[in-house]
């Protein structure tokens, strides 16, 4: 009846109507469920029962999913705000070695000594070398950090010597704290204050409203590549922030994208300095790019290098081997003259502010920490004529810039890259730094300092986890973790409800909880629910 009530209706009145697959996406946004969610089988091994489990995605973006990418933002401000102004000096003891470590490890010890040994008297590593880069994998999978067994080959160095052109900075003897000065008022009062900091790149010419006044003068070629090594140049921050504070500072910080495209950093600082000396850090930190030169192409167009199996890519012209990447550094060693490929640094706008703990200040910094996390860099832009004009440029402008040893556009300049492949082109890296929505920005959008929290983010998550059972009058108690077996369901399986289907049956769940938590809240609140609908 209905079906052919709907054909019935003009052709024009129909498309007018919204699909109902659309309908039950906006209803389970509406009530916090994931839109994509990821369905498994799960083998309860107590009880031989198999049951499918729908899994959130989880994705930041709210282009993909806005109720996971909410949940992932209230989760980031929580860390940051618990993080912030610690009044207690954070404790992490690492977790004792598992018997699946300890033999991963030692596997990994006898697997390097054969390479060594293989190395020495001239055979081929290149069978060890795969299962270590394996075994690698495996280790970090298996819950280790700082992994150092993966470095078979020396580290390059480079003569640490400050550039001329960069001021000196104090270095204050370490303390071993991460919490920072304290100041006591007239009154006896504690004060334990932190900072909130945001750090610009420097101008690559006029702008007005974030586009160009003129295009033909703008160094787009600069601006590229500072958005590459941005997330290095921070990086150095950090350790001249610490070697100046004299104590183990921590962070919290989001990168975001300038109306001109260009990344920034806000980062909330537990602890203080003087305004002066965070400007003073700012100005005298660098980095310095050793990489080969790419101020001319040598192979563009249809002129390109090619691949020889075994062999490598080859000058099209000559069919001479070019230089491995290894090569290319070797050379650019050995020259004295050498300059840096790129040299970054933070431009002269340095914001500093002095925030306390409960305070509206301190809430405002935390929401503007957060504010974009859910969107891409690219989407963070109000999308105007002339500033994706803007955008299109500057993304042409990264289109052949290298991003890493292991891209593509290396060839381009006569290099073969790290770990050179057959397919390779420039102009062609997959690499996410060369997208548009990552506006040359490959690095963490969030970035948080070991002791920060004192809590990890999956930590975090628990917390939240233990609130709502416990809400629900429920206990979280430790699951064995051997008793699930869990595996992927392959695309089309029949016996998978539709995703409308599923979608509904999560909203209806969800729907329930809200409903015995607002029972549960409303008793404790000493209300008269005898009159109340109760949920089923």
């Amino acid at each position: 009846m209905t079906h052919a009530h709907d054909r019935a209706l003009p052709r024009a009145v129909r498309l007018a109507m919204p699909l109902a697959r659309d309908v039950v996406e906006e209803v389970a946004k509406l009530n916090g469920v994931c839109i994509r969610p990821v369905p498994l089988k799960r083998l309860d091994t107590h009880t031989g029962q198999w049951e499918t489990i729908d899994v959130p995605c989880g994705s930041p973006m709210d282009s993909k999913c806005p109720p996971c990418a909410k949940r992932n933002k209230q989760l980031r401000k929580a860390q940051c705000r618990e993080g912030w102004h610690l009044d207690e000096e954070p404790t992490i003891t690492p977790d004792d070695p598992n018997e699946e470590q300890r033999w991963l490890v030692e596997f990994r010890a006898d697997v390097q000594a054969q390479r060594d040994e293989a190395e020495q008297i001239g055979d081929d590593t290149t069978d060890l070398d795969a299962v270590i880069e394996g075994l690698d994998e495996e280790i970090n999978a298996a819950g280790m950090r700082g992994n150092v067994l993966s470095r078979t080959a020396s580290k390059r160095s480079r003569s640490t010597k400050r550039r001329q052109d960069a001021p000196d900075l104090p270095k204050r003897k370490m303390a071993h704290t991460t919490l920072g000065r304290t100041f006591q008022a007239p009154d006896g009062k504690i004060y334990r204050p932190s900072l909130f900091v945001t750090l610009t790149l420097p101008s690559y010419g006029k702008v007005r409203d974030g586009v160009p006044v003129d295009p033909d003068t703008y160094d787009y070629a600069r601006a590229a590549r500072d958005a590459l090594h941005f997330s290095k140049l921070v990086d150095r921050f950090v350790q001249n922030l610490r070697r100046v504070a004299g104590f183990d500072v921590q962070y919290f910080a989001t990168v975001e994208p300038q109306k001109r495209l260009a990344p920034h950093l806000h980062m909330a600082i537990r602890g203080t300095l003087p305004r002066a000396e965070i400007k003073q850090i700012a100005a005298a930190t660098y980095h310095q790019v050793w990489w080969p030169s790419v101020d001319q192409a040598i192979f563009e167009g249809e002129h390109l290098p090619i691949w020889q199996e075994e062999t490598g890519y080859l000058d099209p012209n000559t069919g001479e081997v070019l230089p491995t990447w290894d090569e290319a550094l070797d050379e650019l060693d050995a020259d004295e003259d050498a300059e840096p490929l790129h040299v970054i640094r933070f431009g002269e706008q340095v914001d500093v502010k002095g925030v306390l703990a409960g305070t509206k200040d301190a809430d405002q910094c935390i929401r503007y920490l957060s504010k974009y996390l859910t969107k891409s860099l690219g989407e963070a832009l109000d999308g105007g004529q002339a500033q994706q004009e803007h955008a299109a440029r500057f993304v042409d402008a990264l289109r052949h810039e290298p991003c890493s040893p292991t891209c593509p556009n290396w060839l381009r300049y006569g290099i073969q890259p790290k770990g050179a492949k057959a397919g390779m082109a420039p102009g062609r890296c997959r690499s996410k730094a060369h997208k548009p929505e990552h506006l040359g920005y490959a690095g963490r959008r969030v970035l948080v300092s070991r002791k920060w929290s004192n809590k990890t983010l999956a930590e975090h998550k628990q917390d939240r986890r233990t609130w709502v059972l416990e809400a629900l009058g429920k206990t979280d108690e430790p699951v064995d973790p051997h008793r699930y077996v869990w595996r992927p369901i392959p695309a089309g399986d029949a016996n998978v409800a539709p995703l409308a289907v599923r979608l509904l049956r999560s909203v209806r769940e969800r729907q329930r909880w809200r409903a015995h938590m607002a029972e549960l809240q409303a008793r404790a609140d000493g209300q008269d629910l005898s009159a109340t609908p109760q949920a089923a």
